[in-house]
């Protein structure tokens, strides 16, 4: 069930996604070379702590830190670690927040130090497809429009769309209906619901530099491309509105 959310409950959703916005701007300060990517977590668990909120993460589903760190082939659900990034790497940052039971979560890669230019065309190109995405999430449209829109960006740069995980309803819970796939379905499905004002969603493209294929590690957590090659992701969490959707996981001076 789909849950449009009350004028209180935006409110609330806007605190929590402010301070997921501020961690992530953390992030990006602290995705240096010679950084551990287990540091990072720390520090970005004191922050959200700082606030006097929750890392959304901890836990969950028996998740073992508060973000979720994803370093070159590393596609999503990279777990902190004593792995030292190194000049040039690829970083993505996922990090959700809980605030007064409201949930905020973004993401998005940094490059540690200077990196290649196809690593900076592949990460530019994965932000962009949220804003592609973005400009269908109106009332008369559907999900599967904001679908198309990711993938048909994603795919004319040459990348490919991770099928096996997509973005996804927000509110109260980390995880709500609808699904948000980052492409479309073949044949489209019954179920791709219609946007109304008051929806909230998680939209995050994750761009593959290959093959869309992914594996998942022993560690039953991170995901990684099966060719090795590069992969990028970057998130908001948005709300319908009756015009132009409002981006909640920002904040004063972001972008």
């Amino acid at each position: 069930m789909i849950r449009r959310k009350n004028a209180k409950e935006i409110e609330l959703m806007r605190r929590a996604g402010a301070i997921a916005s501020k961690a992530r701007a953390l992030a990006e300060e602290l995705a240096v070379p010679g950084a551990t990517t287990k540091s990072i977590d720390r520090e970005i668990h004191s922050f959200i702590k700082s606030q006097d909120a929750t890392p959304a993460f901890l836990g969950y589903r028996g998740y073992p830190a508060s973000c979720c760190i994803s370093v070159n082939d590393e596609v999503i659900h990279g777990m902190p670690s004593s792995r030292t990034l190194e000049n040039g790497d690829i970083v993505s940052i996922d990090v959700g927040v809980v605030k007064d039971g409201y949930v905020g979560d973004c993401a998005a890669t940094f490059i540690a130090g200077a990196g290649s230019e196809e690593a900076q065309r592949l990460i530019d190109v994965t932000r962009e497809c949220f804003y592609e995405g973005i400009k269908f999430a109106k009332p008369e449209y559907r999900v599967s429009d904001i679908s198309e829109a990711i993938q048909q960006y994603a795919e004319g740069y040459g990348f490919s769309v991770v099928r096996d995980y997509v973005g996804h309803g927000i509110g109260s819970k980390l995880h709500e209906a609808p699904e948000v796939p980052n492409f479309v379905q073949h044949p489209r499905r019954r179920a791709d619901p219609r946007l109304y004002s008051g929806m909230t969603l998680a939209i995050e493209p994750m761009i593959n530099a290959g093959t869309y294929e992914i594996k998942l590690l022993s560690d039953g957590w991170t995901v990684v491309t099966r060719d090795g090659k590069l992969s990028a992701h970057y998130e908001n969490t948005i709300l319908i509105t009756d015009g132009e959707p409002e981006i909640l996981t920002t904040h004063e001076g972001s972008p």
